[in-house]
């Protein structure tokens, strides 16, 4: 396909998608307003008996027929830009950085949905990227993206609603800059966010797999950095294969965690219950049903998941605690982490509810009283005044990565 018919097919799946996700809105918009309107109306009816029936007839009627020509229109105009809406790009939405960061947002919350309907925005679920395209990691392929390429592998990992851009956060030199001065060779990874961490990790460790046996020249080290999720594909891929005999995987010396929920992320913990308890009442199912239509990647940051063992046959909305099955850290490699709080002390209670806005300190360090996946306390910094994105491009951190990977 060329870049043409594959910039209309994104494009396209993007305006279908806005106006599809407009008209689902206005359903539960819907929903929410007969809900209410009918618990009204059954209160006034304790009251005035009957005399209130012809006046909710009314009110059914008219209320139902709005929604459902908005609902209408909504959904036609979803037809019609699916065949005909386009921009005026020389490159398809995810080649680019804007469009790109868009997709990685929609597949983040819904792409697991998106891949079993095998939208567009799905197609490359796992790839290896060089200024944002894909890499064919056939031996032709490989020469082609990696022409300097060296012995010494540096594989970074983004996170959720991310992509590989995310490594240029803040003004610079960037991680893969400084590394590159010290002889690595920067291989960025995109995945699509809203898939079960499981399965990209074993999309991941083959993609890897292809990508060595490719390599121009002999691969002496592999260094592993993955921010937030990214530190999770990365172990679970790790995890895979070692235990399908994968070469690569004995080649890597030294993993990076930085910012990642080892143990689980606190406001999925929230959503998931959030959602129970939403779904509850009529009035609020609308908003309990929309909070679980979260993707499954998202779900696997419940308690930090990394094998198809903790979701398969379960249900993904029971209530109780969260499965995550303990998998091993590789034993030949060097394990570092880095944690962040928004506070200046990490013992500051705001600091230890809140962590680095999105993951605590804990579950970044891997080690609280019930679990601990078994980094070294002397192989990690912690950040102080510092939030989640921060993790992607701070000059403590680039000091502390050569250091780690000599």
């Amino acid at each position: 396909m060329n870049d043409r018919d594959a910039r209309r097919r994104e494009v396209r799946e993007l305006v279908g998608l806005l106006l599809s996700e407009t008209g689902r809105a206005t359903g539960g918009i819907h929903h929410t307003h007969r809900a209410i309107s009918d618990r009204v109306f059954r209160g006034v009816g304790l009251f005035t008996r009957r005399s209130s029936a012809p006046v909710k007839v009314m009110h059914d009627a008219i209320t139902d027929g709005v929604y459902t020509a908005v609902r209408a229109g909504v959904d036609s105009a979803g037809v019609v830009g699916r065949n005909v809406a386009d921009l005026p790009l020389q490159a398809p939405v995810s080649r680019t950085v804007a469009g790109s960061a868009v997709i990685a947002a929609v597949n983040g919350l819904i792409g697991d949905e998106l891949e079993g309907r095998r939208s567009p925005l799905t197609e490359d679920a796992v790839s290896i990227r060089v200024d944002g395209r894909p890499v064919d990691c056939t031996a032709s392929g490989v020469a082609a993206a990696f022409g300097d390429a060296t012995g010494a592998l540096v594989v970074f990992a983004h996170g959720l609603m991310e992509t590989e851009h995310a490594f240029r956060y803040g003004e610079g030199p960037h991680y893969e800059q400084v590394l590159a001065e010290r002889g690595f060779t920067a291989v960025h990874l995109r995945y699509n966010t809203g898939r079960r961490v499981s399965v990209n990790g074993r999309d991941i460790a083959a993609e890897l797999d292809a990508l060595v046996r490719n390599w121009p020249v002999p691969v002496e080290r592999i260094v592993l950095i993955g921010h937030s999720m990214g530190g999770l594909v990365l172990r679970s891929a790790a995890h895979r294969a070692d235990l399908d005999g994968r070469g690569w995987v004995r080649a890597v010396t030294t993993t990076v965690s930085l910012g990642t929920p080892h143990l689980g992320a606190p406001l999925e913990n929230l959503a998931h219950y959030a959602s129970a308890g939403l779904s509850f009442f009529p009035e609020t199912s609308a908003f309990g049903g929309l909070l679980r239509r979260r993707s499954v990647g998202i779900r696997d940051l419940r308690g930090g998941s990394l094998v198809d063992e903790d979701w398969v046959g379960r249900d993904p909305d029971a209530l109780g605690k969260a499965v995550a099955s303990e998998v091993p850290l590789l034993p030949q490699a060097k394990h570092y982490f880095v944690s962040a709080t928004v506070t200046r002390s990490p013992r500051n209670p705001i600091g230890r509810v809140i962590g680095d806005g999105l993951v605590l300190t804990p579950s970044a360090r891997g080690a609280h009283k019930a679990r601990r996946i078994g980094f070294d306390p002397d192989n990690g910094l912690h950040l102080a005044g510092a939030n989640h994105f921060t993790l992607l491009g701070d000059p403590a951190v680039t000091e502390r990565l050569v250091e780690w990977v000599g």
